[in-house]
């Protein structure tokens, strides 16, 4: 091979390794973005819910089965009027209750949770009866419904049952799943096991703390 020959070889070769060098950097560029990108993504979508947990107290989203909707709703099944999902997660207690003919409003603190409510609502037909809030708990007053309904954790109900006690008129029911008051006699409940529902009487735990 002659000196020109050779001189063209390792040019090719040069141009080879710089364009591979190129699109190595590109790609890396490419795949920096791509996890950036997903990393972004997914503090939006995680943030929400690891918020709570920076607040009084942590209400992490589980969603209701399909068995603690329907248990919700029987032991409401006598009850109308207004009726409020504290932690209302994907809307479905909410949804459900609108079906039912409550004017029902539903208070969850992740925005992604709310606007996926909304959504829901209004595929489903119910959007003139219902209402997503994106809000804490324990900024809100619940004077106002006649229906209570909360999927809480027990490290929360003590601290909630007094703030019912406290705000509830005494028409009012309250609905507790998975978890029941710490110290409230329930007047019934609903389902066993993880479904189980316990339903309580405004008057009754009111009438409770007076007498203390």
């Amino acid at each position: 091979m002659t000196d020109h020959n050779l001189l063209e070889t390792e040019a090719i070769q040069c141009n080879s390794n710089a364009k591979d060098s190129v699109f190595k950097k590109r790609l890396g560029l490419i795949a920096t973005g791509i996890v950036g990108g997903s990393l972004v993504a997914l503090y939006a979508v995680a943030g929400p819910f690891v918020a709570p947990a920076l607040r009084k107290v942590c209400l992490p989203y589980v969603p209701a089965t399909s068995a603690q909707v329907e248990n919700v709703l029987k032991v409401l099944q006598a009850r109308s009027g207004s009726l409020v999902d504290i932690g209302s997660g994907d809307g479905r207690i909410v949804i459900a209750a609108a079906k039912k003919g409550f004017q029902a409003v539903g208070f969850e603190l992740n925005p992604w949770l709310v606007w996926y409510s909304r959504y829901r609502a209004w595929r489903e037909g119910v959007h003139h009866s219902t209402s997503f809030q994106i809000s804490d708990l324990w900024k809100v007053s619940f004077a106002q419904y006649s229906n209570v309904v909360i999927f809480g954790v027990p490290q929360m109900m003590d601290q909630l049952e007094e703030k019912l006690q406290t705000e509830l008129q005494g028409t009012a029911k309250v609905v507790a799943c998975r978890f029941p008051f710490p110290t409230w006699a329930p007047d019934g409940t609903a389902g066993e096991g993880i479904d189980t529902v316990w339903v309580y009487d405004a008057r009754s735990f009111k009438a409770e703390r007076e007498a203390q």
